[in-house]
């Protein structure tokens, strides 16, 4: 029995039975009237081979999260064949305030920064600027000569050299053995002030920042391992080097404003100060509380107060959750967003096999050129579909896109650390089970 909601009639007191596929057809109406100018184009759960009445299950969980004070709130994005299914907000933007939770709410992304910066390297790459195959001191003359800590005889350790150049195809695959300056030569990296992925209240260029690494023992011989760390801030100053601008410039010219993400950036402009989420961290009595201000990067921040001099291409942007999709609408559609071509569907197609070759990564999952890709769908233990595709961030944001199901997911919060909150796995859970028809028409 198909569910309905019960109205009073304004001249009678009879109950007047509407239909959910009524409700959704007025709630699409309503939710048309305030679409900007840009955002994704919406049609119904059932156009798209998915199902309302299973998408109130994600509601329901969403709203749950909150109501638990495990979130303070948060926004999900699900699109299908370029189409928006759903798009809500729950919660609050601030808590203590009652700043209810928006949909256009901005959010520190962190580590969702680095495909955008992955996508520059390879549009540079079609121009001709550059190859992936090129050592980085190509570009930046300080990666020439590295070196590794490796551990000694006495359990601490000596620094040796690389055997091999750093290549841009090891930073875009965290290959190149760079990481957050917390193993072996933990104290080298302290000492230069470098660690962690918060840059924003940095007060130099990222190019003097990155300059200084060179010169610090890496965790892991180039090829040899995946590390996770600073080289897609690496990337970002071959970027600079390679086109002559600052990754800021690069990126709005070159990305966010063809692709009409007129929400995104390195450092708020303070006319949107009201738009962006606090931030929360999990406790220890499993609710959440503000996290300080100005406090460290877990704090509100720098991307308001701060120098605004370092762009971070591994963990500095801030973005909305349309702003995000359309990003990721384009790398599903081959390249190409509302006729602006920005990458060549053979470059996309590179940038989402595995590169690993054989290291160990995660069950089922290697990684492409920024995020992780599954080869093996029973492996991963999750659904989802094999050449799926995805990353998130440090303050519990994340997404994905699943190319045989013409599906993206964003999902945006604000929270850490994140302590037993297992809001990613039941978003996935419940937006593969809100799927109703794996083969559908294209919309019309």
């Amino acid at each position: 029995m198909k569910s309905s909601v019960l109205f009073l009639g304004a001249k009678t007191s009879k109950a007047i039975s509407i239909p959910a596929s009524v409700l959704w057809v007025l709630s699409l109406l309503l939710a048309c009237s305030l679409v900007r100018a840009g955002d994704l184009p919406a049609a119904s759960p059932e156009a798209l081979g998915m199902s309302s009445d299973r998408l109130q299950r994600l509601d329901k969980q969403l709203q749950a999260y909150v109501d638990n004070k495990k979130l303070a709130g948060s926004v999900a994005l699900v699109a299908r064949k370029g189409r928006v299914a759903y798009w809500k907000a729950f919660g609050y933007r601030d808590l203590e305030s009652n700043q209810p939770m928006q949909r256009d709410t901005l959010f520190r992304i962190a580590s969702q920064t680095k495909s955008l910066v992955s996508v520059g390297i390879m549009l540079l790459q079609e121009e001709g600027r550059l190859l992936i195959s090129d050592p980085v001191d190509k570009y930046l003359p300080e990666f020439a000569k590295t070196t590794v800590a490796v551990v000694d005889e006495a359990g601490g350790y000596q620094v040796v050299d690389a055997k091999r150049p750093i290549t841009i195809r090891d930073l875009l695959t965290h290959t190149a053995g760079v990481g957050y300056g917390e193993g072996l030569a933990a104290d080298r990296w302290k000492a230069a002030g470098i660690q962690g992925y918060y840059f924003a209240d940095r007060d130099e260029p990222i190019a003097e920042t990155v300059n200084r690494m060179a010169a610090l023992p890496f965790e892991a011989q180039p090829g040899e391992k995946f590390v996770y760390g600073y080289s897609t801030d690496i990337l970002g100053v071959v970027i600079e080097k390679a086109s002559g601008q600052t990754l800021d410039a690069f990126l709005k010219t070159r990305l966010f404003e063809p692709l009409g993400m007129h929400d995104t950036h390195f450092y708020l402009p303070k006319s949107k100060k009201a738009r962006l989420a606090v931030v929360y961290s999990s406790t220890d009595k499993d609710d959440i509380e503000r996290a300080p201000n100005p406090g460290t990067h877990i704090g509100q921040g720098a991307y308001l107060n701060g120098p605004r001099k370092s762009f971070s291409g591994g963990a500095g942007l801030l973005s909305t959750a349309m702003d995000y999709s359309r990003y990721l609408q384009m790398l599903l559609n081959g390249g190409e967003l509302d006729g602006k071509r920005i990458l060549s569907p053979k470059t996309v197609e590179l940038m989402t096999v595995n590169h690993l070759d054989g290291l160990p990564f995660n069950k089922g999952n290697g990684f492409g050129l920024g995020f992780y890709v599954t080869h093996d769908l029973g492996a991963s233990g999750e659904l989802g579909s094999v050449g799926q595709y995805g990353w998130g961030g440090a303050y519990f944001t994340t997404y994905w896109v699943d190319p045989r199901e013409e599906l993206l997911v964003v999902f945006m919060t604000q929270l850490v650390p994140a302590k037993g909150v297992d809001a990613h796995q039941k978003l996935r859970s419940l937006v593969y089970q809100a799927i109703t028809q794996i083969e559908i028409n294209d919309y019309e």
